[in-house]
């Protein structure tokens, strides 16, 4: 089987082999129609940060041709052109910031549009191996990472880089020799954060996973509150919850640690690369090879230059995040359903309905569950599957609706290989229904028709008339109000009888080919049981029926019976010998 333990994997799906261009190249995908308005807001940045260095520039040509000269009309002049320019400057940075909004949002709903269609490709081995609170955490708490970089960081992560290589041109521009010793500074910045950035990504990717336990173990501790409090266990529920807190405040303190060296380094340098201006600055003064107006330019564009690298300090922390977030939400966007289509084989005309051809199956590699199983299913009859706990019943039956695939070995149904089978043909043949059913938050019609889309734009009146059919339009008057009974997905307003009635229902009304009940009437009233028998007794003459049970009495009217345990699926012959082999299997066990 695929290992799908998205917290185990290592290579492809974990993003730290991925390049920083390689991930803002697939975002950029996610952004679809917004792709134009991320286009002219880089546009109205670009015009913000070239106005805003136009300023400093202003400011020396005013002192040194204005004040220092007395002529006060031209200070007047510069201040004008300064205030619209600052006026200019409002409008760019507000309809830039609109614009990064709406991107961010719009990148935000296709990525988390994009993650859940994954998840829906995927198959149950990926649900087994991970738990929901983490995946809830992944497309909730971890796109918003990415989103608030998008919307709010990266407009002023580029202000502050275009500001920093513009005011970098001007201070060379102005004087090379103190330019160049105004950037030294910056040089060990760079050289800082590409040490430390890799060690900041790291622990803000263990916050994000400790992040997604502490959702996992709520969802979790909730979904099984009954238990808790049945048990008196909330003493452990407490402790569960209690180890969560802890780690991922741990990491939280370590990743916020982390986040937070690079603003004070960044001032650090930034207040050296002014003292290197100031010093130099007054030396070239009084050398005569500079001027107080071009001093106080340089003394701006340094802080322009500086100021930013203080915002890049806080923003790289953010980007680091959205980083972490974005390696933990790849690790699902590159898998692959190991359940795949093949090509369609030339069909063998059949009797059988279906047929085990040596099929070999195993969890994990080499714990074989099946082993070289064979054997054939008859339309229209009726077949028991028994056998000790954990012995292979509900794996064999998950095999026959191709929730999981053989490990070696063919299951044929009419005659074709059923990994050749499109889903809706398949889904539409073969019906399954599970010990504890699947609801959904919803009215019963919709519980009823989920995944129906045959008689989904059915009317009332037309519906009843399709379960009349087949013998089912009794059972919705056990609803209080009918198809508009309101159901939730725990079911806790409705009966077990009544939760168990609607399994049968959905599957039922499908006339499937093939009806697989595993335990379907093991927790229910001997009431609702034998009305449920009643119906399956008036199924359609060529509907086959697969029952897996524990209790006898379930089984006694079955065509044949099998007998599944150490691997093997074996002709059982009679209810006595079934008895036999079971209790004997028991035993073994």
């Amino acid at each position: 089987m695929t290992n799908y333990n998205l917290n185990l994997k290592k290579g492809p799906a974990t993003a730290e082999k991925t390049s920083v261009l390689q991930t803002i190249k697939r975002l950029l995908t996610l952004m679809g129609e917004e792709k134009k308005n991320l286009f002219i807001a880089m546009i109205f940045i670009l015009v913000n940060s070239g106005l805003t260095l136009i300023a400093p520039y202003l400011m020396g040509q005013a002192v040194d041709k204005y004040i220092m000269t007395h002529q006060y009309n031209g200070v007047i002049t510069y201040s004008a052109i300064l205030l619209g320019i600052y006026i200019a400057t409002l409008f760019s940075g507000y309809t830039q910031s609109q614009l990064m909004g709406r991107v961010g949002q719009r990148m935000l709903f296709n990525l988390r549009n994009t993650i859940f269609n994954k998840l829906q490709d995927l198959p149950i081995d990926f649900f087994n191996q991970n738990k929901a609170g983490d995946l809830i955490s992944r497309i909730n708490n971890d796109t918003d990472k990415i989103n608030q970089f998008f919307s709010q960081s990266l407009v002023q992560f580029m202000s502050s880089i275009f500001a920093m290589t513009g005011a970098g041109v001007f201070l060379i521009s102005i004087n090379a020799k103190l330019g160049l010793a105004a950037l030294i500074p910056a040089v060990f910045i760079w050289i800082f954060t590409k040490i430390i950035s890799p060690r900041v990504k790291k622990l803000n990717a263990q916050n994000m996973k400790s992040t997604g336990g502490l959702s996992a173990e709520i969802q979790e501790s909730l979904n099984n509150f009954k238990v808790i409090v049945a048990f008196n266990r909330r003493d452990y529920f407490r402790r569960k919850f209690n180890e969560a807190n802890v780690e991922n405040y741990k990491t939280a303190i370590k990743a916020g640690i982390a986040n937070g060296l690079f603003m004070p380094v960044y001032t650090l340098m930034s207040n050296i690369g002014q003292l290197v201006v100031l010093g130099f600055g007054i030396y070239l003064i009084a050398t005569g090879e500079f001027s107080v107006g071009l001093l106080i330019s340089f003394l701006a564009y340094i802080a322009q230059f500086y100021n930013p690298l203080r915002q890049i300090a806080s923003l790289w922390a953010n980007f680091q995040v959205a980083l972490a977030g974005w390696d933990r939400i790849s690790q699902i966007l590159v898998l692959e359903n190991d359940l795949k289509k093949t090509d369609k084989t030339d069909s063998v005309k059949s009797e059988k309905l279906m047929v085990f051809e040596d099929v070999t199956f195993a969890y994990v590699e080499g714990k074989n569950i099946l082993n070289k199983v064979s054997f054939e299913l008859e339309r229209g009859k009726t077949y028991a599957f028994v056998g000790p706990t954990g012995g292979g019943k509900t794996t064999t039956a998950s095999l026959m609706a191709r929730l999981y695939d053989p490990t070696a070995g063919k299951v044929l149904l009419n005659g074709t290989d059923i990994r050749s089978i499109d889903d809706s043909t398949r889904t539409a043949k073969i019906g399954f229904i599970l010990q504890e059913p699947v609801l959904f938050t919803g009215n019963l019609r919709e519980n009823i028709l989920y995944g129906n889309e045959c008689f989904a734009n059915l009317s009332d009146e037309d519906l009843m008339k399709e379960l009349r059919e087949v013998n089912l339009d009794g059972l919705i008057q056990r609803f209080e109000n009918g198809f508009d009974t309101e159901i939730n997905s725990s079911g806790d307003n409705i009966s077990l009888g009544q939760k168990q009635i609607i399994a049968f229902i959905r599957a039922v009304i499908r006339r499937p080919d093939l009806l697989i009940l595993d335990e379907a009437t093991a927790n229910i009233d001997t009431v609702t049981e034998q009305l449920l028998d009643n119906i399956l007794h008036k199924l359609p003459q060529s509907t086959t029926r697969i029952i897996i049970a524990h209790r006898l009495n379930t089984i006694e009217n079955a065509d044949e019976i099998f007998f599944v345990n150490t691997g093997s699926v074996k002709h059982a012959g009679s209810l006595n010998d079934a008895v036999h082999l079971l209790l004997n299997g028991k035993r073994a066990s």
